[in-house]
């Protein structure tokens, strides 16, 4: 059982982590606070940006001396290999510390083997504080490495009998200026945002994050990716103007599927290849069924809007499911209104069988 500093500075320390969240990918967010030898903070620090110094060594710097014979309060099992900076595991034993509780083991085993260093220089390692929530903050980044690819979070937003738009096609604006702050913020945490030509061709989305406030851009630009199998993006489509790096990825380039269209596991292991630990799927009911088909979605988000329109184009199109049986259940995580409107986090439930 953790005492109560031990327990209280875990909870500290994964909030600081999160403020990595957009910033620090394709590593790890991870957050860590020191505690001298009577329990008192004396640093404190969190993983900022790729190739800048790790929480523990951020902590380390605050603490100084007042590290030694002290533990170390960490979200991530700290690394134990030299990349753009120097393993954790070797910064800890040099300053003296005596102690390092970990929430989550590191997968990746190009950085993992931290918990073996430290307890064969005599440091007590455990494991296992706030866990639960630790992994929860890292999840993005956790997926990634377990299963190859970027960690998939499908963005909707309906009226609240489900339309997309109305019957004329019109879609601007179904949801409120505050929700549409909320998207730009969630834009803000992943490397990639993901579109199907079709939403390219009938709305022409810049797929960029902006200021709420000014509409200014956002100076760090997720990825834009636009599902193209055919390259029928146009030239002058908003998705092209420079504002973001894009990439359209077309069969020809990734590969098809069966059905002739982009292969998405081939998608997203390329995405994956180039850094993207995080994707947010927005536009296009097709594109977001097949995601879904394939098992490929790891986070619903859907803003939906007190409003009825009884006709017009639903958020989702087929998604393989043929009888109620098969249908892709949901576990809610979390109901918050945005504005006038519902912001709904769901995860798809594990089929068994």
């Amino acid at each position: 059982m953790a005492s109560g500093s031990v327990d209280e500075a875990m909870r500290r320390a994964i909030a600081l982590a999160a403020r990595g969240l957009g910033t620090a990918s394709p590593n790890p967010v991870v957050g860590c606070v020191l505690l001298d030898p009577d329990g008192e903070v004396v640093g404190e620090g969190f993983h900022a940006y790729a190739g800048g110094p790790h929480a523990e060594i951020v902590a380390l710097a605050q603490a100084g001396l007042r590290a030694r014979g002290g533990t170390a309060v960490v979200t991530l099992e700290p690394c134990d290999h030299t990349g753009r900076t120097g393993p954790c595991s070797h910064a800890l034993i040099a300053a003296g510390v005596a102690r390092v509780v970990v929430a989550v083991p590191d997968p990746d085993p190009v950085a993992a083997g931290g918990a073996v260093t430290l307890r064969a220089a005599g440091l007590q390692v455990e494991f296992g504080v706030r866990a639960a929530e630790a992994e929860a903050g890292n999840v993005a980044w956790l997926t990634s490495v377990r299963r190859g690819r970027p960690y998939v979070i499908w963005k909707f937003a309906a009226t609240l009998d489900g339309r997309s738009a109305a019957a004329d096609g019109t879609s601007m604006w179904i949801t409120s200026e505050a929700a549409r702050a909320d998207v730009h913020a969630l834009r803000g945490t992943v490397d990639a945002v993901i579109a199907g030509v079709g939403t390219v061709l009938a709305d022409d989305p810049r797929l960029t994050v902006r200021n709420p406030r000014d509409g200014t851009p956002a100076i760090r630009q997720p990825l834009r990716v636009v599902v193209d199998s055919l390259g029928r993006t146009p030239a002058g489509a908003q998705v092209r103007d420079g504002a973001a790096p894009t990439w359209i990825a077309t069969a020809a380039q990734v590969g098809a599927g069966p059905d002739g269209r982009v292969d998405l596991p081939a998608l997203l292991a390329e995405l994956h290849r180039r850094g993207v630990r995080a994707a947010l799927l927005e536009g296009g009911p097709s594109l977001a069924g097949a995601f879904l088909a394939a098992g490929l979605v790891d986070r619903v988000v859907g803003y939906v809007a007190p409003r009825l329109l009884g006709a017009g184009p639903t958020a989702l199109a087929d998604a393989g499911v043929t009888t109620i049986a098969d249908a892709i259940d949901l576990e809610l995580t979390d109901v918050t209104q945005v504005g006038p409107d519902l912001r709904i986090t769901a995860l798809p439930r594990k089929r068994e069988g």
